[in-house]
């Protein structure tokens, strides 16, 4: 939808393809055409990229745009829009590859001369035994983070603290890291302590330009998956927002990177920052970027893709207009250990008001279901400055009404009023510890593991198939009572809200 909006103010029309359960999509409705690509899981449709590049010449269509999830960052997918003619609306399928592998980015980032956090210059691939990869965690010094090769959004990671730990962890990881990306390959990397993670997005076009813009802050994360992100970063000093952006610039030339693209560090307490990765796509929080400097990235996209030269004054770019914050609301039950909440959605409200922007795709009758990501909707929140940004997004979850399924709308009106967030002092522990750590008395529920979210997750996929083949909404999953305890909606002092 995000795209179709930027395509329409842009004169351009657009093709949607859906999979079954999607075929009534808002944004299938909202496209000039649409095209089915075929069934539910991923695997049979969006994953598909032979059925896509088909579905692209069948409807006469001259580019297509990745999105920000499923195929947004494969290498495969960009040459085959390549060799069908097509116009990939992303950086170069070689740019991908070079960037989508972790130790190559960091050899990247380090002849662009960016420090790197300490670590293993290749990757330590499936042959490589045990003894080996000690010897260099050893030399590296504990505490250290395992990470996939080709991974992302904290999977195949594993964070050890001791060298006893170390069999386990990296079996765990590279066992997921196979099933998630199709490549056990692993790195290690030392782990700072209460480190910030900030990011710059950047623009490039095929005339030699890149543009940097004001750093994002995203340190609010959950088993390394970002939750709540804001610009500027309230530890970022105007000094460093230049040094920062320049790296990020020289890291996106020495890849010969074109169109839109993130490069992540990691702050550490002492402000000294080292690159982590790069995203070869545009991010979900890109909204906020928008909000603050004025630019419609996903246009420039468009244009930059059809060769146009950047435009955009530099300077503008690093002063931002007031400042933003994103809240992800998920399909998530934060009183039962952020469970998954599939279901019919029988009625919703979204905020509006000054400063505020709701990019979501439900409404009324929208059937969530578990074939895919939960997120439902990016709420931003714009204001002059950090305090007013605050205090409109929590004005604004409180007219976020969702009725049918859970949401994690009440989560975040006390995540907003917690004294560490409000002060700035996050890091990218804080949200963890500060979950693992509330009094047992105010628990909602158990915070699940990875293997039990799987297996209830499995268990929810054939609730949902089932209703859905019976043409219901998917019930509730049939888990055991929660422990009476308070929720969020009153720990946040929001009785009365629904979400």
């Amino acid at each position: 939808m995000r795209v179709i909006r930027a395509c329409r103010d842009m004169g351009i029309a657009t093709v949607a393809v859906y999979s079954e359960c999607d075929r009534t999509a808002r944004h299938v409705r909202m496209a000039d055409e649409a095209m089915a690509i075929g069934g539910n899981p991923a695997t049979e449709s969006y994953l598909r990229i032979a059925t896509i590049v088909d579905a692209a010449r069948m409807s006469g269509a001259d580019a297509v745009h990745p999105g920000y999830g499923f195929l947004a960052e494969n290498d495969a997918f960009a040459a085959a829009c390549q060799q069908a003619n097509l116009t990939f609306i992303g950086p170069t399928a070689d740019a991908i590859t070079l960037m989508g592998s972790k130790t190559a980015a960091r050899r990247t980032a380090l002849a662009a001369g960016v420090p790197v956090v300490p670590g293993t210059a290749d990757p330590l691939t499936a042959d490589v035994p045990l003894s080996v990869i000690d010897d260099v965690a050893r030399s590296i010094g504990y505490p250290i983070m395992i990470k996939a090769v080709a991974g992302g959004g904290g999977k195949g990671m594993r964070v050890v603290e001791r060298a006893d730990d170390l069999a386990g962890a990296v079996r765990a990881a590279r066992s997921e890291a196979a099933a998630a990306f199709g490549d056990s390959s692993i790195y290690l990397e030392r782990r700072l302590s209460r480190p910030r993670h900030i990011e710059v997005q950047i623009l490039a076009d095929h005339h030699g330009r890149v543009l940097p813009f004001v750093e994002r802050e995203c340190s609010v994360q959950r088993r390394h998956q970002k939750v709540i992100e804001e610009t500027p970063s309230p530890a970022v000093s105007p000094s460093l927002r230049v040094r920062l952006a320049t790296a990020a610039a020289a890291v996106a030339s020495s890849a010969g990177y074109t169109n839109a693209g993130t490069i992540e560090f990691l702050l550490d307490e002492d402000g000294a920052f080292y690159f982590l990765e790069m995203n070869t796509r545009i991010q979900v929080e890109h909204p906020i970027t928008e909000m603050v400097t004025g630019v419609d990235l996903v246009q420039w996209q468009i244009r930059i893709a059809r060769g146009e030269p950047l435009t955009i004054s530099p300077g503008a770019l690093l002063t931002p207009l007031g400042h933003a914050i994103e809240c992800r609301i998920y399909a998530e039950d934060p009183d039962y250990g952020f469970l998954p909440s599939p279901g019919r959605i029988t009625s919703l409200r979204t905020p509006g008001g000054p400063g505020i922007r709701d990019d979501g795709w439900v409404e009324k009758g929208t059937e969530v279901t578990t074939f895919y990501d939960s997120l439902l909707s990016k709420l931003i929140a714009w204001g002059i400055d950090r305090t007013e940004a605050i205090s409109r997004m929590r004005r604004a979850l409180t007219e976020y009404e969702v009725a049918g399924i859970r949401t994690t709308v009440p989560f975040f009106h006390w995540m907003l009023a917690h004294p560490v967030f409000v002060d700035g002092r996050v890091h990218t522990g804080f949200l963890d510890e500060v979950l693992q750590n509330r009094p047992a008395e105010s628990q909602e529920g158990v915070d699940l593991s990875l293997a039990e979210v799987a297996s209830v997750m499995a268990c929810l996929a054939r609730v949902s198939a089932a209703g859905m083949a019976q043409g219901e909404a998917s019930p509730r999953p049939p888990i055991s009572p929660r422990p009476a305890a308070r929720t969020w909606k009153q720990q946040g002092r929001l009785e009365g809200l629904r979400g």
